[in-house]
């Protein structure tokens, strides 16, 4: 029990305290509001996943290949990445779609009918719902710069390095049990708390607090972004 408890912590202090983890989720979660939590858990996956398969690599093909150029150059590709995210996120608040979405809408009186009408995604309110092909991209989208950022930094291999320390399989396997756990709970729980906020700012008139969110999220990912590109 030890070791999953030691993997749970291990991971879940990594992953709070990546300041690079936390400005790649936080534009996503604000979009994604009440389905932030989604974007935790994948984000927390891809970590997981690259996490695995630089540890893997630098195992077995340490002599072979440079592991740790491979590595150096993913850490500058997530740079580029979190600027584009950050681009992203401060350009949706600019620029309004001109596209119409229609939703149907059932009423009762005078007599039960359902009716079909269209209006802007920004006109007088914001939805409370987030559509699922875009969810769908934001999650996937999560999954892939979670898998980058598990796969820059053979620093990363340090944090499953005690694997291969503990005197049985078992023991092994409850500590990466717990270190996938905790990664993904605690962004999970990071991305839900933000979502839920962003999620109650985007009703207030004006949406100048939840824009604010939006745009703030998305500078601190190009800041963060260009520090981890030219560091």
């Amino acid at each position: 029990m030890i070791q999953l408890i030691s993997g749970f912590i291990a991971s879940s202090v990594h992953v709070i305290s990546g300041p690079d983890h936390l400005a790649a989720v936080t534009p996503l979660a604000i979009e994604s509001r009440n389905k932030a939590w989604t974007v935790g858990i994948f984000w927390g996956l891809g970590h997981v996943l690259g996490m695995l398969l630089i540890g893997l690599l630098f195992l077995i093909f340490r002599d072979i290949i440079p592991v740790e150029k491979i590595s150096a150059y993913s850490e500058q590709l997530v740079g580029i990445v979190l600027i584009g995210v950050g681009v992203w996120a401060v350009m949706k608040v600019f620029i309004k779609s001109p596209e119409k979405h229609k939703h149907p809408h059932y009423h009762d009186k005078p007599e039960p009918y359902v009716h079909i009408h269209s209006h802007h995604h920004q006109d007088e309110f914001a939805h409370d719902h987030v559509h699922k092909v875009a969810q769908k991209q934001t999650n996937i989208t999560a999954l892939s710069i979670g898998t980058l950022h598990g796969f820059a930094g053979v620093s990363h291999f340090l944090l499953i390095l005690p694997t291969l320390a503990l005197p049985s399989m078992l023991d092994s396997v409850l500590y990466l049990a717990g270190f996938g756990a905790g990664t993904i709970l605690a962004m999970a729980i990071y991305a839900l708390i933000l979502g839920r906020i962003s999620a109650r700012t985007s009703f207030l008139p004006g949406h100048r607090i939840f824009n604010a969110l939006r745009i703030g999220g998305g500078v601190i990912a190009i800041g963060v972004g260009i520090f981890w590109l030219f560091q």
